[in-house]
């Protein structure tokens, strides 16, 4: 038989001594004669020659691959266009044939000095070599099929229509871009800026008719069906009317639920409809491509392990979930999964919400969203990196029967676990490895806590932690979770104080259930129906003693490492925290219908027998109820309402409250979770320090305080071990204070928060924020729009020439800073507004250009030889001459340098040296490091606050001010520097005091008016509120964290929010210990309120029990969620400062428990 290539050397006898052996292979290759013959064979399957021919091919191309192992692909799909591994090659020319017009194979080590010639003609004449959809394309189609079968036809026949639009020009003679780039990017653009689909036809039939040859899709239907070729899918699984099963695996081929024996589908006077209609749907998005895909590009697989090389190198630091003891734990039981960094480390979350926008609909679907726990803590709670896993259908709730649509997500994680799946690393010369995953914690609400970890949300054992422990009573039509002394140490003088309930308290503290005292309880919970129908798991059944609150064994238990798990499933404290500030603002604002100071209210302190001066009395025929200290007055109602209407946040912060606010000032009223985040830890403080007596506003002051340490960015470990005592303190405080109705279950969780805390990391990234979405369609297209928006966000990361999620500038954007040698020509930053040209008198100017010349640190050999010249004079005052003299001083010295040539003497040097224009530029507002500043003058016109302004001192101590102008001083070259003019405030112990971590400062006084001056880059932001407790002329200083700034050092951070602190030592979370004072609880106002309702006898109330359902009652089994929590609507919406509030829905609950009369 006769080779297919046939050598013929010619060459000197020499060439093999006076070259490498690489460029005698070249010559070797550059001169013989090639048999080619083979690529023309059509019947390739059992063709012995086509199959060498091959192989002598794949063997000469072999030392011509990248970096990567990558070469060019001639098949006649590919056709040189795209760059695989040669396995994938030899597949490729075997299922589709060797291009037909590849005559000189000069990719592939024939004339190989040609292939780099300029004047050698490209394939496909230039543009696809640098068209982005090559490099999207051939990172999609190496994860997803050559790891299992490279090129064959199952793998790859679904790209066949994107390689077509791949190499098609867009219109004849335009190469900028080819068919599916345009239409990819057009996508983008739709997503991006929320067009309609109609809106989005309309374009592409103007683009047709102006350009009738261009080569485009003619809807946006036709777009979707190509985009969803780039997704991964979703599966379809039909599921019982009744929620008992799925129609899935054993049953995917049964008409009737194996549970009820209701049929599949949909009928109609009892026969099936034509079409077979399944009467609910259960998407599933599977999770291994999803998490594949992460490693199929070298953008996000460097990413995925970050949590290796980024966790804090401080024990007592906490800056990521790798830095609690959870993920610590987790590492220890399994060394072998945490050896691989790769390995990948999740987080489920999971909640109702009504996607039709329409309250009076009862509908509510359920997203679950995993995330990625790898990733750096600026990008894994990003929507780009959440991934949706099952979208389960309503109308109603699945409640109790979470369970049943987990199943295809809990097979998939057990097999992820068990034998992962191989996966191919590009950022790791695309090596394959073994890809196993772990589900560390849920992240959930509470009433969707309860479907997910079994144990019920009601009754008087409904904290999770606490167990059969948990501190409960029984008051007036509810359960108040009341009686936190119990928690004191057993000698603690407060166990003796009659005033908390009438008792003494002798019950020790809860004890610490371990994993294997859950599995002990478990073990007797008895196996229930699934389902809601009425025969079967809908039946209401009595739980025993021995279940305690234990509804079900929840599905999660069947991984191997989760009954191991302390924290399964988070506390969310953003409904927490919500929650707690609605109960405290509407009692302390007396609201009639929400307050916690209700007539039952009072009448539970009359049946416990304390606090004599809140009980209600008889008036003749009327009911009077004394007004407490707990709540304000009218007149602070208002002050109080003013307040929050006066508050101006800064650019970027948060919503406008001044909207919240009604008219009459009386109320506050539609306060999201996020307007509630703000005024727990900014508002709160402030606002109710002169409102109410200082016992009552210190302890409200200190649980907001708690707050702002939890919701840091880096949370230090022993401030959560102190908060973690204190908050027992401040729970005491807080049931002296308010009635034991107050305490619902949200007061009694906080306690549990600071250990969670310990265990989980930053709360930042355990809360239900990232998760909530509100959407627009049903599931179906919900589902549909999800693949094509995961499709164009991979694509989005290889575009550089369009906006995109992943390079859309900030909103306060400062541009692109040009590099400097000298610090002060570089700290730039963004001037806005108009500019004006300003003459400044010589002695401001000269004042500024010194504090530039003395922070210029690349001068500080000059400044010194100056001081050690004046200390040479004898001056009299030395500092004065140098801050008079230097200027002069420095500009002879440089130019005298820069005469003979001095090599140190620099543009940036000798343009510093010649001091500045005479005639400045001011702007009203500018942009430095991603925070906008605006001049006092205009900022009080505006609804945002951004002239607030702090600087650090030499000796660290802290200056605040407001900023007066924004001058730009110009130097030779086109060398510019931006300085701000400020106001400052004096900041001595008269003016400036600082009291229960609240810094309140007299803005009348001024100081340093001859040292106004600072670089726009040494400004930090911060704002000022009113301090009511201190009158009209002092304001209390809020500080702000810029964009993008954390306390890990790392390259390439994106748009970050302004909502955390970055360190909980920011925060001193200090407690009064001292004895309870003995406080009148009644205002001295002489307020008291008539009850309007019909008369009755206060001696009828003293003695009325009231019954409950305890374990042993029935349970409802409905449940769409706990029958004793409130669901209210909390939809987000922008208030056009950039907030990306959160979205709430018609499952977001607030917890509070239904008063009864």
């Amino acid at each position: 038989m006769t080779s297919s290539i046939n050598f013929q050397p010619n060459f000197p006898a020499s060439a093999t001594t006076e070259t490498t052996i690489a460029t005698t292979y070249h010559y070797y290759i550059s001169k013989m004669t090639i048999d080619k013959s083979w690529t023309q064979i059509r019947k390739r399957s059992n063709s012995t020659v086509f199959w060498q021919g091959l192989q002598s091919f794949l063997q000469m191309a072999k030392p011509h691959v990248n970096d990567r192992g990558f070469i060019r692909c001639p098949c006649n799909r590919c056709i040189n266009n795209v760059q695989h591994q040669l396995e994938v090659l030899e597949t490729h020319i075997h299922r589709f044939g060797f291009m037909s017009d590849y005559n000189e194979w000069i990719y592939h080590g024939e004339n190989v000095n040609a292939a780099s010639s300029s004047n050698v003609p490209q394939p496909n004449s230039g543009v696809h070599d640098r068209d982005e959809m090559f490099e999207v394309l051939e990172d999609i189609i190496s994860n997803d099929a050559e790891v299992d079968q490279l090129g064959s036809q199952s793998s790859n026949v679904q790209y066949d229509d994107l390689f077509t639009a791949l190499n098609s020009e867009l219109y004849p003679g335009v190469s900028s871009f080819s068919s599916l780039n345009f239409l990819v990017k057009l996508m983008h653009l739709k997503v991006m800026n929320k067009w309609t689909n109609k809106s989005f036809d309309e374009l592409l039939k103007l683009l047709k008719l102006a350009f009738p040859k261009m080569d485009l899709v003619e809807s946006h239907y036709e777009a979707k069906k190509l985009m969803t070729k780039m997704g991964l899918g979703y599966q379809s699984i039909h599921v019982c009317k009744n929620d008992c099963a799925l129609f899935w695996n054993e049953n995917s081929t049964s008409e009737t639920c194996p549970v009820c024996s209701e049929s599949r589908w949909k009928m109609q006077a009892g026969r099936r409809t034509g079409k077979n209609v399944p009467h609910k749907v259960l998407r599933y998005f599977p999770l291994a491509p999803r998490l594949k895909r992460l490693f199929a590009t070298s953008k996000t697989a460097k990413l995925m392990r970050w949590h290796r090389a980024g966790k804090s190198t401080d024990d007592n630091v906490m800056q990521h979930p790798v830095d609690g003891r959870a993920w610590k734990d987790f590492d220890r039981n399994h060394p072998v999964f945490a050896d691989n960094v790769r390995n990948v480390r999740l987080g489920l979350a999971a909640n109702g919400f009504n996607p039709f926008n329409n309250m009076s609909i009862s509908y509510s679907m359920w997203p679950v969203v995993l995330t990625t726990y790898n990733l750096p803590p600026w990008l894994c709670m990003k929507p780009e990196y959440l991934m949706l896993s099952l979208l389960i259908p309503g109308p109603q709730s699945p409640g109790k029967d979470m369970d049943v649509f987990l199943r295809p997500l809990i097979e998939e994680l057990k097999e992820l676990w068990e034998n992962g799946i191989d996966t191919r690393d590009a950022g790791n010369d695309r090596k394959v490895f073994k890809m196993r995953a772990a589900l560390l914690w849920t992240v959930n609400d509470f009433p969707a806590r309860s479907n997910l970890s079994g144990w019920s949300g009601q009754g008087y054992k409904v904290c999770p932690t606490c167990n059969e422990d948990t501190p409960s009573m029984r008051v007036i039509g509810k359960t108040a979770y009341f009686g936190h002394r119990r928690f004191l140490p057993s000698t603690h003088r407060w166990r003796s104080n009659l005033d908390f309930d009438g008792r003494t308290e002798r019950k020790r503290p809860p004890r610490k259930f371990s994993s294997v005292d859950i599995m002990d309880q478990l073990r007797r919970v008895k196996t229930t129906i699934p389902g809601k129908h009425p025969n079967y798991g809908g039946v209401k059944r009595k739980r025993g003693d021995d279940e305690l609150n234990w509804r079900k064994k929840s599905i999660f238990y069947e991984l191997p490492y989760w009954a191991e798990i302390e924290l399964k499933h988070n506390l969310d404290v953003m409904h927490i925290e919500k929650n707690i500030c609605d109960s405290l603002l509407e009692t302390l604002m007396g609201d009639p219908h929400k307050s916690k100071d209700t007539d039952n209210d009072r009448r539970d302190l009359q049946n416990l027998g304390i606090r004599s001066e809140l009980h209600l009395y008889e008036d003749g025929n009327r009911l009077m109820k004394p007004a407490a200290e707990y709540t304000f007055s009218e007149a602070n109602r208002r002050k109080f309402c003013k307040f929050v209407r006066s508050v101006k946040f800064p650019d970027g912060f948060a919503s406008n409250l001044s909207k919240n606010v009604d008219q009459n000032d009386s109320r506050i009223v539609g306060l999201k979770s996020h307007d509630c985040h703000m005024i727990m830890q900014r508002l709160l403080p402030v606002g109710c320090q002169s409102l109410v007596n200082k016992t009552n506003s210190s302890t409200i002051i200190e649980l907001c305080t708690f707050f702002n340490q939890l919701c840091a960015r880096t949370v230090n470990v022993t401030d959560m071990v102190k908060a973690q005592d204190q908050l027992v303190i401040i729970l005491c405080k807080l049931e002296r204070i308010f009635p034991p109705a107050f305490f619902d279950i949200m007061i009694h969780l906080v306690l549990h928060l600071p250990e969670e805390a310990i265990l989980g990391g930053p709360v930042y990234m355990r809360w239900m924020y990232p998760f909530e979405r509100n959407a627009a369609k049903p599931e179906g297209s919900i589902s549909e729009g999800y693949v094509i928006n995961e499709a164009l966000t991979f694509c989005s990361r290889y575009f550089d020439d369009i906006e995109t999620r992943f390079n859309r500038p900030d909103r306060n954007d400062d541009g692109i800073h040009r590099t400097r040698r000298l610090f002060v020509f570089e700290s730039q930053c963004k001037p806005m507004g108009k500019q004006s040209k300003v003459y400044v008198e010589k002695n401001v100017r000269d004042r500024a250009e010194f504090y530039i010349l003395n922070n210029s640190t690349e001068i500080e050999t000059y400044l010194n030889q100056h001081k050690q010249e004046l200390q040479l004079r004898a001056c009299l005052n030395p500092d004065e001459a140098h801050r008079n003299e230097f200027a002069d001083w420095f500009f002879e010295k440089i130019y005298a340098m820069n005469r003979v040539h001095a090599p140190e003497v620099t543009h940036e040097l000798l343009s510093l040296a010649s001091k500045s224009n005479i005639v400045v530029s001011s702007y009203p507002a500018c942009i430095v490091n991603g925070v906008r500043f605006v001049t006092h003058a205009r900022d009080v016109r505006l609804k945002m606050q951004n002239s607030g302004v702090s600087v650090l001192g030499t000796e660290n101590e802290i200056f605040y001010g407001q900023l007066q102008e924004i001058l730009e001083f110009s130097y030779l070259n086109d060398f510019s520097v931006v300085l701000f003019k400020c106001k400052w405030f004096r900041c001595d112990s008269r003016r400036m005091v600082t009291e229960n971590n609240i810094t309140s400062i007299n803005i009348t006084s001024e100081s340093y008016k001859d040292d106004q001056f600072i670089l726009a880059s040494q400004a930090q932001k911060v704002f000022y509120v009113e301090d009511p407790s201190r009158g009209p002329n002092w304001r209390v200083v809020q500080h702000v964290n810029h964009r993008s700034i954390w306390d890990i050092t790392e390259d390439g951070m994106s748009d970050i929010d302004l909502l955390q602190n970055n360190s909980s030592l920011n925060f001193t979370l200090f407690v009064d210990l001292g004895n309870l004072p003995q406080i009148n609880l009644q205002r001295n106002d002489g307020d008291v309120i008539p009850i309007v309702q019909p008369f009755t006898t206060v001696s009828q109330h003293v003695n009325e029990t009231a019954s409950f359902l305890n374990d042993d009652d029935e349970e409802d089994v409905s449940e769409e969620d706990d029958e004793t929590v409130e669901e209210s609507t909390d939809e987000e919406t922008d208030e056009g400062n950039d907030v990306v509030d959160t979205e709430e829905d018609d499952d977001d609950h607030s917890y509070r428990t239904s008063d009864s009369d």
